[in-house]
C-alpha cells in the first residue's frame, strides 16, 4: 500500500469517526461534545446551542450515517480500486471531496456558522494532502 492509499485510508477513518460521533450524539445523553462544538463553531460562546429538538437529533443521525458511509466508500476506493486505477480513484475521491466542502462550507455560512468553513479546510487537507504529496513524489525524477 503506498503512502497516498494510507493518507487517504486515514481521512477516510477520520470521517467515518466523525460520521459516528454525529450520528450518537441524536442520544442526548452523548452530546454533550457536539454541544460544545456547535457552541463554538456558531458564536458567541454562549451555550444556546443544545441539539435537543427532535429534528435536530434526526439530522444528527441522517448525517452522521451518510459521513461515516462516504469514509467506509472512500476507505475502500484507496485500496484495490486505487491500486488498480489511482488517476480514476484519485478523480472520483477529488470530486467527491470538493462537492462536500463546497456545499458544506456555503450552507454553513448561510446558516450563520462561518468558524465551520476552518474546520472543513482541515477535512479537506485530510484528503488533498495525501494527493497532492504522490503528484509531487511522482513528478519529482
Amino acid at each position: 500500500m503506498t503512502a497516498e492509499q494510507k493518507g487517504l485510508r486515514f481521512a477516510a477513518g477520520v470521517t467515518c469517526l466523525t460520521g459516528l460521533a454525529l450520528a450518537l450524539s441524536a442520544w442526548p445523553p452523548l452530546a454533550a461534545p457536539l454541544r460544545l462544538l456547535a457552541d463554538l463553531l456558531i458564536w458567541p460562546l454562549d451555550s444556546a446551542q443544545t441539539l435537543a429538538a427532535a429534528e435536530t437529533r434526526l439530522m444528527l443521525a441522517i448525517s452522521g450515517g451518510v459521513l461515516a458511509g462516504w469514509g467506509a466508500m472512500i476507505w475502500q476506493l484507496a485500496g484495490s480500486p486505487f491500486a488498480r486505477s489511482p488517476a480514476e480513484v484519485r478523480r472520483v475521491i477529488l470530486i467527491s471531496v470538493l462537492t462536500w466542502f463546497v456545499i458544506d462550507s456555503a450552507a454553513s455560512v448561510l446558516a450563520g456558522a462561518t468558524l465551520n468553513v476552518a474546520a472543513n479546510l482541515v477535512f479537506l487537507a485530510l484528503f488533498l494532502v495525501p494527493m497532492r504529496l504522490a503528484r509531487r513524489t511522482a513528478a519529482m525524477p
